[in-house]
């Protein structure tokens, strides 16, 4: 049966968590991963800094051949990257194991990764191919696909419903609202931007498969 894995990577073991020595604040957000000549380009978001160079935030790592700004909106910065051939870690373990990614966010204390298999055979191969390759992964959640999904928690990843779920829970969309995003945060030991980004990016996802489609015509 299809299944679904979390599991963490301290922040420095990460390529991209250079950038939380000079921006502890931020939350990076992996967009897509587009495998291209055996080399691993993601698009990532960078959220919570009005940096105005951010592609000079990130510091030198053998991991990485290039960074480069795509666009910025804001506090938000869309940044594409380039691995080195020759860097084995994470991303090159989920193609190696060619194993889709659904969402990978990083925080200056973490990166969370939610990956999914065939089978939970698939994700047993994946940790040890980590093990073995001396990557250090953490799992932290696993579970089967449900038969039946709703359009709405097909659109959600795990990440998202979790927090969104504690949030209504704990009063967070009530009037007034009974606890801040910095405590969900607490509660789900990630900063604050991250809730945010869960946040915002799920109810998006919410709104997305519920509201009927417009053109903008009666706008």
């Amino acid at each position: 049966m299809a299944t679904e894995a979390t599991f963490t990577v301290p922040s420095d073991e990460f390529p991209l968590g250079t950038v939380f020595e000079q921006l502890p604040d931020v939350t990076v957000t992996l967009e897509r991963i587009v495998p291209a000549q055996d080399v691993v380009v993601p698009y990532f978001w960078v959220r919570g800094t009005d940096v105005d160079d951010i592609e000079a935030a990130f510091t030198i790592h053998s991991g990485v051949e290039d960074i480069r700004l795509v666009d910025s909106v804001e506090d938000e910065h869309l940044l594409r990257v380039e691995w080195a051939r020759e860097y084995s870690g994470v991303l090159s373990a989920l193609t190696e194991m060619e194993l889709p990614l659904i969402e990978a966010v990083g925080t200056n204390q973490q990166w969370t990764f939610e990956i999914r298999g065939d089978d939970r055979s698939d994700i047993a191969a994946f940790q040890e191919y980590c093990r073995e390759s001396d990557i250090p992964i953490t799992l932290t959640k696993l579970h089967a696909l449900t038969p039946v999904e709703s359009e709405t928690e097909a659109a959600l990843t795990n990440l998202q419903q979790e927090t969104l779920t504690l949030a209504y829970n704990r009063g967070y969309f009530e009037s007034p609202r009974k606890i801040t995003m910095e405590e969900l945060g607490e509660e789900l030991d990630v900063s604050q931007q991250a809730i945010a980004s869960r946040l915002r990016r799920g109810i998006k996802h919410i709104l997305g498969s519920t509201l009927p489609e417009t053109d903008g015509a009666d706008r």
